[in-house]
């Protein structure tokens, strides 16, 4: 693939590898749950979203130091840039660390710590993204994004993810009226396992400008016709989409369809480490399952930049190459 690629929809905690995860707990003399490095691989199997967020939030707990999150955010940079991703856009979920005690300076100090380095150390430029947690109270989420703000935190946008379905986007419009009065960029988990109106109130209500996910907007013509008219992207996870159960199998998944339909679609990697792959695997795996063309994978590239908040020079300079 001659383009390159932009990931724009990974979270850092969900890159945090079974090695890693023993070596945290080893550096900061924690016990884990586990018999072995076997025995938490063998959790891997998961029914819906939920069965993945129990071991997700279970895992983060050795994330404890700025020198963690730091480390855990090169290793991303360090496998993306492999994969030939040239820029990465990824969350955070502030929310999850807090509420262990971890102070939110150290969340930031080490994940921008590395976001700093990541052209200069792996040839990728970077940026995160400050994740509201929407199975969590709005007033937690007004919370810290009020904190977020006071530190000045280095972060291009506000997003919205965790467990869907029963969780609207409505409910934190007020949240995310402030992230778009302070210049931030917004984006939304949406249409995945919740409904198509779901993805409806990301666009009306939160502003998003890109849909993470988004998959079962193919449920509603009229909605499909605006994400076309107005080229809002989504950020489609096929490897992800699998493991969660939202697709039975990658020869079942709609992302040709989507392309033909006109909508702007990009190829992601949500949470790798948990998903059996990063973007190179997803790519790989969806063009056997599909057999994507060339230019298929081009357009799907080529698409990546552009939906990227990367400066227009950054975009034009990658588009180039």
């Amino acid at each position: 693939m001659a383009t390159p690629v932009a990931e724009l929809h990974m979270h850092i905690e969900g890159s945090l590898e079974p090695e890693q995860i023993y070596r945290l707990a080893e550096r900061n003399r924690m016990d884990l749950p586990y018999k072995d490095i076997d025995d938490l691989k063998s959790r891997y199997e998961f029914t819906d979203l939920q069965s993945f967020l129990d071991l997700y939030f279970a895992n983060m707990a050795v994330l404890r130091t700025a020198e963690d999150f730091a480390d855990l955010t090169r290793a991303y940079f360090r496998r993306a840039a492999a994969a030939g991703v040239a820029h990465a856009e990824f969350f955070f979920n502030p929310q999850a660390h807090v509420v262990r005690g971890v102070p939110l300076t150290e969340v930031l100090d080490g994940i921008m710590d590395a976001v700093a380095s990541s052209e200069r150390e792996f040839g990728l430029s970077s940026a995160a993204i400050a994740a509201i947690l929407r199975d969590q109270p709005v007033k937690d989420a007004e919370e810290i994004f009020s904190e977020i703000i006071r530190l000045q935190a280095p972060i291009v946008g506000l997003g919205l993810d965790s467990a869907e379905v029963g969780n609207p986007p409505s409910l934190f419009e007020d949240v995310f009226a402030r992230a778009r009065a302070e210049g931030l960029h917004v984006v939304a988990h949406a249409g995945e396992e919740g409904p198509p109106e779901y993805i409806w109130q990301a666009l009306d209500i939160l502003g998003a400008e890109r849909i993470d996910h988004g998959v079962r907007a193919l449920e509603d013509p009229a909605l499909i016709e605006r994400l076309v008219d107005e080229e809002i992207p989504l950020t489609v996870c096929p490897l992800s989409n699998v493991r969660l159960r939202v697709f039975d199998s990658l020869s079942d998944h709609p992302l040709r369809s989507m392309l033909e339909m006109g909508l702007i679609v990009t190829v992601n990697s949500d949470d790798p480490a948990y998903f059996g792959g990063y973007v190179d695997d997803n790519f790989t795996e969806l063009g056997r399952a599909l057999g994507l063309t060339e230019a298929e994978r081009d357009t799907l590239a080529r698409n990546s930049i552009k939906a990227s908040f990367a400066s227009d020079a950054r975009k034009a300079e990658l588009l180039r190459r």
